[in-house]
C-alpha cells in the first residue's frame, strides 16, 4: 500500500473517530494526533486535506478543545494556507475559513459568556459550526433507510457529488444528517440526491415556532433536481470494503465508543509519528 493511501486510511479513520462526540476530547488530548492533522492539511492529496479538515471541524465543536487547538503549533497558519492556496476547491476553502472563525473566537467566547450571563439562560444549547456564516445555512435531513455503515457510506458519495455541500455530520441513532451547505443551494437537491439511491429517502427537518419539530418531505420531479451542479473538485472518499478494519466503523457510529477508539488512536499516533517526524 503506497504512502498516500496509508495516510488516506488514516485520517478518514481519524475523521470518523471525531465523528463521535465522545471521542473529541481524547483525540485532542493525545500527543500525536491533533499534530498529525495539522500535518495532513498540507498534504498534497486534495481529498486528504478536505476529510482532515472534517475531522478537525468536529473537534472544534467541543468548546473545551477550542483553546487548545488555536494554541497548537501550525493550526491556524495551515488553516490559512489552505483558504489562500489558489488550488484548493471552493467547499474546502469555505470550510477552513469557518474552522478558523471558531477557533480565532475561542479566547472571546469566555469573556462574552460572562458578560451576558444574565441573558444565557435564553440561548439554545445547540451550536454548529460556522452558524454565523452568512455564506452557508444548516439543513438537518432525517434519512428512512439510515441503517447501517454501508447505507451511511452511500450517503456520503452521494452528498459529496453536489457542489455547494461544505460537510455533513451523521446521527445514526436517530438517522438524521445535519449539513453544512452554501446559501446559493436549495434544500431539495439533497432531498434528489439522497432519493437517488433507491435505498433511502430523505425528508426536511425544520422548527416550529413553538420549539417544536416538523418532518417536510421533499418536491418529487422538482426543477430543482435538474440544476445541480456535480462536485468533481473533491475524489470520492476511500471505500469501506478498502478500510483496514471493518469493525471500526462499528465503533465509531456506537454510543460509548471511547474506549474502542483509544486502541486505535494509539495506532495512528504510531503512524503519524513514522510518516511526519524526521
Amino acid at each position: 500500500m503506497s504512502a498516500e493511501m496509508d495516510a488516506l486510511t488514516v485520517v478518514n479513520q481519524l475523521r470518523d473517530l471525531a465523528a463521535d462526540p465522545l471521542n473529541r476530547r481524547a483525540i485532542v488530548e493525545d500527543q500525536g494526533c491533533l499534530p498529525g492533522l495539522i500535518l495532513f492539511l498540507d498534504h498534497p492529496n486534495p481529498q486528504v486535506v478536505y476529510s482532515a479538515l472534517l475531522a478537525v471541524r468536529y473537534l472544534a465543536e467541543c468548546r473545551a478543545n477550542r483553546e487548545k487547538m488555536k494554541g497548537e503549533l501550525g493550526m491556524m497558519l495551515s488553516l490559512q494556507n489552505v483558504m489562500q492556496k489558489s488550488t484548493s476547491p471552493g467547499e474546502t476553502k469555505l470550510l477552513a475559513s469557518e474552522i478558523y472563525e471558531i477557533l480565532q473566537a475561542a479566547g472571546k467566547e469566555e469573556a462574552e459568556q460572562a458578560e451576558a450571563a444574565a441573558a444565557s439562560c435564553q440561548r439554545k444549547a445547540h451550536f454548529f459550526l460556522g452558524s454565523s456564516n452568512k455564506r452557508a445555512k444548516t439543513v438537518v435531513l432525517h434519512i428512512d433507510g439510515l441503517d447501517d455503515p454501508t447505507r451511511r457510506s452511500l450517503c456520503e458519495e452521494a452528498l459529496l457529488k453536489i457542489r455547494g455541500v461544505i460537510s455533513f455530520t451523521f446521527q445514526m441513532a436517530v438517522k438524521r444528517c445535519v449539513v453544512r451547505i452554501r446559501s446559493d443551494l436549495k434544500a431539495d437537491a439533497l432531498g434528489t440526491a439522497i432519493n437517488s439511491t433507491k435505498v433511502m429517502t430523505a425528508q426536511q427537518v425544520v422548527k416550529t415556532e413553538n420549539g417544536g419539530e416538523l418532518i417536510v418531505p421533499f418536491q418529487e420531479g422538482s426543477e430543482d433536481a435538474e440544476l445541480v451542479e456535480e462536485n468533481l473538485d473533491i475524489p470520492d472518499y476511500l471505500p469501506e470494503e478498502e478500510s483496514p478494519s471493518q469493525e471500526q466503523d462499528k465503533a465509531v457510529t456506537r454510543v460509548g465508543s471511547i474506549t474502542d477508539g483509544m486502541g486505535w488512536l494509539s495506532t495512528a499516533a504510531n503512524f503519524l509519528t513514522r510518516s511526519f517526524y524526521w
